[in-house]
């Protein structure tokens, strides 16, 4: 399978599942108020989503930076200072983007009612 219709087939997954919560909730609107669990197990989806996908962004990021950095290093030793600075601060950036994405995680744990 190639690269486009793996990206492809990611796309039409994600679509989906993101669009069939919202028609399932679009009917319960319709015919009554919505149910305080029915918001509140919605939120802890989303927020347990938010961090699964960004602890597997983050760390293919990391994977895929940290490879190709030693694959530069091992074919050019001396330019080992020169690759492993921006190497480091990509990282940091990678790590940051998951950190907020636990921030907004969190946020929507801490909208949930009991």
């Amino acid at each position: 399978m190639t690269f486009k219709k793996r990206v492809s087939l990611f796309a039409a997954i994600v679509l989906g599942l993101s669009l069939s919560p919202a028609l399932a909730m679009a009917q319960q609107i319709a015919t009554a108020a919505a149910n305080k669990f029915d918001t509140n197990s919605w939120l802890g989806a989303a927020a347990a989503f938010a961090i699964a996908i960004a602890a597997l962004g983050g760390t293919t990021a990391q994977g895929r930076a940290t490879s190709a950095a030693l694959e530069g290093i091992a074919r050019q030793p001396s330019a080992s200072g020169r690759i492993q600075t921006p190497m480091i601060l990509g990282l940091a950036l990678i790590e940051s983007l998951v950190l907020f994405a636990f921030v907004v995680a969190y946020l929507l744990q801490k909208n949930i009612q009991l």
